[in-house]
Parts: structure tokens; C-alpha cells; sequence
């Protein structure tokens, strides 16, 4: 799996069985610069100059995660916002959590918000 293939995938349906453990996430979390596992969710913050970037960004994620049908939970701050994914339905981090974390990076290089 490369970054740019995270970039290219789309989310699918998955269940319990799709989950990934700490071997098979330490690959994924290679390839994303800046992403962490913790408290059960792949987690990372995104740093603005004011809140309109900020709110911006968070818009901009909005719609491109929107489309994933795989929403994220936003800590929404004045100069930052804190994403963290997990997979609900599979009780853990799958892949889809890797797809949409590469999509937010990209939300963000793309000067969105900015």
C-alpha cells in the first residue's frame, strides 16, 4: 500500500473482522505523517492562523469525508482541530480510517483552509 493509494481508495462497508491490529496498523501510520493510535482512534491536529481557517479546514473535510460516509470525531478549536477516526461499526481501526485520515492530509495541503 502506498500513500498515494490511500489517497485513491474509498471507503466499503466493514465489519469486526476487517479490524486491524497494532502489527497490521504500524504500516498505515508509516505512511501518514503526523498520525497516532490512541485512546482506540487514529488521531491528529491540524494548526490555523485564526478560527476562519480553522472553520474552513473543518468544512472543507466535511464534504470530502461526507462522500466516504466514514465521519470522523472534531475537536474544534480557535487556531486547531483534532481529528480522530475509528470504525464504529468494526469496534477498531480498519482501513477505512487510513483512507479518510490520507483525504484530511490532503484537505489540508491543498491549502483549504488557507
Amino acid at each position: 500500500m502506498t500513500l498515494q493509494e490511500l489517497r485513491d481508495d474509498h471507503c466499503t462497508p466493514l465489519s469486526a473482522s476487517h479490524r486491524l491490529d497494532d502489527a497490521a496498523m504500524a504500516p498505515y501510520l508509516q505512511l501518514l505523517d503526523g498520525w497516532r493510535f490512541e485512546q482506540g482512534s487514529i488521531r491528529k491536529t491540524y494548526a490555523f492562523s485564526n478560527y476562519y481557517q480553522t472553520l474552513a479546514f473543518v468544512n472543507a473535510l466535511a464534504w470530502v469525508i461526507h462522500h466516504e460516509d466514514h465521519h470522523p470525531d472534531l475537536l474544534v478549536q480557535y487556531n486547531h482541530c483534532g481529528v480522530a477516526f475509528n470504525t464504529h461499526s468494526a469496534g477498531g481501526i480498519t482501513h477505512n480510517d487510513f483512507v479518510c485520515a490520507a483525504k484530511a492530509d490532503v484537505v489540508f495541503a491543498q491549502g483549504a483552509a488557507r
